[in-house]
């Protein structure tokens, strides 16, 4: 009997479905997985979904797993955690995380899960992906104990740095973004709030993840001299303008990317299965929590995803749940 599965693929931009999917027989060294739970990361996925990926960039935003092209139909998604069916004995009935899209079962290499730790809840490992980004960003930016620190963009990305950032002695961290409610996941994760105008300046070193030319811009106003912007954000296809006037030159400011793509120069001693097996340890922190925003039925997302690209579900990461089907 073949193996089934459902899938979800973004079809024409801003529209989706369901598809049965039939699964390959896992051959040695292969795991099949029953997905738990997935996450809909909403700044990259929602960006994939309105088709707003620049063409010159369609080999480096593929997702490992994904399948179809950009701007689609595609099958994309990374953030996904589920139970090990079949396969070496090591993994039969562990809990695993796997960079896969949003799919009831699947058929990977067993070098492509990473077991999540007993301290770790199948529900909130589906943020290890973008903690273990937020760990790249803090190996590139390197903050040292007492640093300013500001983190401009209160989504999934920023609000991960923000966490890890609350764990540095001596450190002084505010979140940064234009919505006031954000200020109840701040203090959630032990670091403090503000309102883009009341932010405190003379920092060390900001963060950007609002993906917002305006966010960027206060982010270097935010600065002491010589201190550095690391940009996390995403912009897609669109252009953003920046105040490289007035005082940028004299004041030697640094704006550096960072991207999670590669594993920082900083660390390349390590490889990406160290980097995420750190970002699935640092999830045993229950703060993290604050970050799921909302969850919804796998079978939901043909809907989910317009009301998330729409900004009317003002979610971080978005939890999908799997009933026991496909």
């Amino acid at each position: 009997m073949k193996r089934t599965a459902r899938a979800f693929w973004t079809g024409p931009p801003g529209h989706g479905e369901i598809r049965d999917v039939v699964l390959p027989d896992p051959v040695e060294g292969e795991v099949v997985v029953r997905s738990l739970w997935s996450g809909v990361s909403r700044g990259t996925e929602t960006l994939v979904f309105r088709g707003g990926v620049p063409e010159n960039q369609h080999t480096t935003m593929r997702a490992p797993f994904q399948e179809g092209d950009f701007p689609g139909p595609v099958k994309y998604g990374y953030l996904n955690v589920g139970l090990v069916e079949e396969g070496p004995d090591a993994l039969v009935g562990r809990t695993v995380f796997c960079l896969y899209p949003h799919q009831t079962r699947y058929v990977v290499p067993a070098s492509a899960v990473t077991p999540v730790p007993e301290s770790v809840p199948a529900g909130r490992a589906v943020l290890a992906g973008t903690v273990e980004t937020a760990v790249n960003a803090l190996w590139d930016a390197a903050p040292l104990v007492g640093d300013r620190i500001a983190v401009v963009g209160g989504g999934m990305v920023g609000c991960s740095v923000a966490a890890l950032l609350a764990r540095f002695p001596g450190v002084r961290v505010q979140l940064v973004d234009a919505d006031p409610a954000r200020a109840k996941i701040a203090e959630a994760l032990g670091v403090g709030f503000a309102l883009p105008a009341d932010a405190l300046g003379n920092c060390d070193l900001v963060v950007h993840a609002s993906a917002t030319e305006q966010g960027l811009a206060r982010a270097l106003e935010l600065l002491t001299a010589e201190g550095t912007v690391l940009e996390l954000s995403w912009y897609g296809d669109r252009k953003v303008s920046l105040p490289l006037g007035e005082a940028f030159h004299s004041r030697r400011l640094v704006i550096r990317s960072s991207q999670v793509g590669t594993v920082s120069p900083a660390r390349a001693n390590r490889s990406y299965g160290d980097r995420l097996a750190l970002a699935l340890d640092l999830l045993a922190d229950p703060a993290l929590d604050a970050l799921v925003t909302g969850e919804s039925d796998f079978e939901e997302l043909p809907e989910l995803l317009p009301r998330l690209a729409s900004g009317e579900i003002p979610a971080l990461c978005h939890r999908v749940r799997y009933a026991d089907i496909g």
